[in-house]
């Protein structure tokens, strides 16, 4: 992989991980229509989503505070309520136990949590699956497809008026399982997830911002398994780090721009234009595999 094709992938990614087009399924053509391979497998794909996950932390920081700030509390009153229950039992007392769900950014912790669950387990379970997808253009075609389906039924739903103290677990959860089968190649976890917020009734502001914020735990975890792969470190340390460093700093500033592109075309429904490219190029990718072959 050339220096060149690290900044062209970073410019990918932050382009199409918040634009609803799939970033994996745009980087998986991009591999195989230039033979750019990476001696580190899927490290770099992981690396780049860092660079995004850079940029949410930009755009939405003041809420992300409070997240954890309140995430802390939680954990705090959880071991509070354990020490009063020990009293009770033991001094005989009836002491009342504190609220651990008390306000809405404790809610949206524990929300995102609920979402994470099924997502870590889809994506750990998949993890080769998912590898192997990105290397065949008719996988990657297809989604792509499917992508655009959900893109012309996301603007055609009803306003939602749901917000973090209106929001169910089991929304979370359902919305957590679409993010995890996502990760396949041409398959937008974006478009994916804000399309299952907006089925669930969301607000579509807030769709957009739990959309983007609960990727957070699902791109650290893949970063921390890859990292864990000594293979894929000893692979790392004989390439040029200056690739890896460039193509996720490229993916963080870009990111951040189409971040706040998003916001506004979600609240004015445009998503049909990206359901159209969606769809053009996942005709293309289909062709293009039958062709070849």
């Amino acid at each position: 992989m050339s220096f060149l094709d690290a900044i062209v992938m970073g410019v990918i990614q932050g382009l199409t991980e918040f634009l609803p087009v799939s970033s994996s399924g745009h980087l998986a053509m991009f591999k195989i229509l230039f033979e750019v391979e990476t001696e580190t497998g899927m490290l770099f794909d992981v690396l780049l989503h860092l660079g995004t996950l850079l940029a949410v932390f930009a755009v939405f920081y003041k809420d992300i505070f409070h997240m954890i700030q309140e995430g802390f509390a939680i954990i705090f009153d959880f071991f509070r309520n354990a020490g009063i229950f020990f009293g009770n039992v033991f001094q005989k007392k009836d002491a009342p136990y504190y609220r651990l769900i008390d306000n809405s950014y404790r809610k949206f912790v524990m929300l995102v949590v609920v979402s994470t669950i099924p997502t870590g387990i889809i994506g750990y379970v998949a993890a080769d699956v998912v590898e192997a997808a990105s290397e065949i253009l008719l996988v990657t075609g297809s989604c792509l497809v499917f992508t655009s389906a959900l893109l012309f039924l996301s603007d055609r739903m009803d306003d939602g008026m749901k917000l973090p103290k209106n929001v169910t677990y089991s929304n979370a959860f359902f919305i957590g399982i679409c993010q995890g089968f996502a990760t396949l190649p041409g398959l937008s976890r974006s478009g994916t997830t804000i399309t299952a917020c907006l089925f669930s009734k969301f607000n579509r502001k807030f769709a957009v911002k739990y959309s983007f914020i609960m990727s957070i735990p699902a791109i650290l975890g893949a970063l921390v398994l890859k990292l864990s792969d000594a293979s894929a470190l000893s692979a790392l340390e004989k390439s040029d780090i200056s690739c890896y460093l460039a193509g996720t700093m490229c993916a963080a500033v870009v990111g951040y721009i189409c971040i706040r592109m998003m916001l506004v075309v979600v609240k004015k429904r445009k998503f049909t234009f990206f359901a159209i490219y969606c769809l053009i190029v996942g005709l293309v990718s289909i062709g293009g595999y039958f062709y070849a072959a």
